[in-house]
């Protein structure tokens, strides 16, 4: 899916340039109520910075563009930026950061006299701005609005109409997407969730799930709308008392600590054990839906989750899964994005998927968004081509754990020099962020001609780090 084509931007005669993309990274934005709903008000804090330490990461989400404009709520290291402009052969990027930092990207660069400024200045000395987000929020709406009534051609390709906007918090919730799949189970027999029942309120939810724990020997609680594994309570064999009364009281307890669990619907589920033979137990695909309501497969992956939960990164490739696996993942993504597409959803989505050691696949949920797949699939197609994903074997990990303070972008980036990625041989490692070096993490995507060579560069990575 090309966003737009590499036309090159010049002024014609008497006429103004070529439309101009604007990015924003609105990451904790799609989330708010859930992360002001932190208990710990520390951990809140932490959370929105974390969030915006990714967004240099996003970057690489517009591998493709030759030109753009960067909203992002936090300052990039330069460095970084000449090395993302010079791997990724970007020839104009402008960087734009909000005075003020709530979390709140969109609000915060309504609020700012500069930003809206320079942004109406981009719209009169462009036919239009195509504004694309991470995700379709309320804020994002209010700022095309805004600059519509400052008299700037907006368009947004990549996102529903107000009308429809409420797709993206529906269908990117854990009941909403559970309700399509009940709906349209009956359709075809092979799309199914693992069993559970959509709660609300502590004290109710915990009796159903130590009822569920007691008979099953196991459990899963998530929050409607949880954030990279945060909201989702995991109970294996043993982890819970074994009589009722004890495991409703310990439940309760560890629900009470953070106060989204009684501010929204909560879904209980069956513990499904996963098949780490099939895509590590957990399958993905991710699809766009374009303007016209076209549902458009991208790629199908493996997504790396650790046992808490937590989403870690993706593996893709021809081989990263079953065929019949990969059929079944595409055919069900592409049932699910007809709905999306119905009801007006416009822009990236995936359905994560359970492997079950059984046999069985079951839909896990939808990010309605731009997704922690979507910068390693735009990267691949403007670094290897548009058919990386026959030609190559990707592996990315988000937030691998490094020392904290140790490496400067600048140090990294000489210490990995001898495996960074060339685009003559199509293979090595990607740095993907700078500002999440200082909190001990390390963001990356490594190409390879095939697994072998993906995972013994991502094996040279680790181990000169180790030095």
């Amino acid at each position: 899916m090309k966003k737009t084509q590499k036309i090159k931007n010049t002024e014609k005669p008497g006429g103004k340039k070529r439309e101009r993309v604007v990015r924003i990274f609105n990451c904790s934005e799609d989330v708010w109520p859930f992360i002001e709903a932190y208990g710990d008000k520390k951990l809140q804090k932490w959370e929105i910075n974390e969030n915006a330490n990714l967004s240099d990461k996003d970057l690489f989400s517009m591998a493709e563009e030759f030109e753009f404009t960067f909203i992002t709520p936090k300052a990039i290291d330069p460095l970084f930026v000449d090395y993302y402009k010079e791997l990724c052969q970007v020839r104009d990027l402008e960087i734009l950061v909000p005075s003020k930092h709530t979390g709140l990207l969109c609000k915060d660069a309504i609020s700012d006299g500069a930003v809206i400024k320079r942004l109406v200045q981009l719209g009169k000395e462009h036919k239009r701005l195509n504004l694309t987000a991470y995700s379709t929020t309320s804020y994002f709406l209010k700022l095309v609005e805004l600059l519509r009534k400052k008299g700037v051609d907006v368009r947004t390709y990549e996102a529903p109409e107000r009308a429809n906007a409420w797709t993206v918090n529906f269908y990117g919730s854990k009941s909403g997407i559970r309700q399509l799949t009940q709906i349209n189970g009956a359709i075809r027999a092979d799309l199914k969730m693992p069993e559970g029942v959509v709660s609300s309120g502590i004290v109710d939810t915990a009796g159903i799930a130590a009822n569920k724990y007691i008979k099953e020997g196991g459990v899963v609680i998530k929050t409607n709308k949880g954030h990279s594994g945060a909201g989702v309570l995991i109970f294996n064999k043993g982890e819970l008392p074994k009589r009722f009364t004890d495991c409703e009281k310990k439940l309760v307890t560890i629900m009470k600590k953070d106060a989204y669990w009684e501010k929204f619907p909560i879904v209980v589920e069956s513990l499904v054990i996963p098949n780490p033979r099939i895509g590590g137990g957990f399958p993905n695909a991710e699809f766009f839906i374009r303007k016209d309501g076209e549902v458009e497969f991208l790629y199908y992956c493996g997504m790396r989750v650790n046992n808490k939960g937590e989403f870690g990164g993706v593996e893709i490739g021809e081989d990263v899964l079953p065929k019949r696996v990969a059929s079944r993942v595409t055919d069900i993504g592409y049932l699910i994005g007809e709905q999306f597409s119905k009801d007006g959803y416009r822009g990236y989505f995936d359905v994560d998927y359970i492997a079950a050691k059984g046999g069985g696949i079951y839909v896990s949920e939808s990010n309605v968004r731009v997704t922690g797949g979507t910068h390693v699939y735009e990267a691949g197609k403007e670094l290897v081509g548009r058919n990386f994903t026959k030609k190559s074997f990707v592996v990315s990990n988000n937030m691998y754990n490094i020392p904290p303070k140790k490496f400067t972008f600048k140090k990294l980036h000489k210490l990995m020099e001898p495996i960074l990625f060339s685009r003559r041989t199509k293979e090595g490692l990607v740095i993907c962020s700078s500002n999440l070096l200082p909190d001990g993490y390390l963001s990356y995507i490594v190409f390879g001609k095939n697994k072998k060579r993906a995972e013994k560069i991502e094996g040279q990575m680790k181990e000169l780090l180790e030095q």
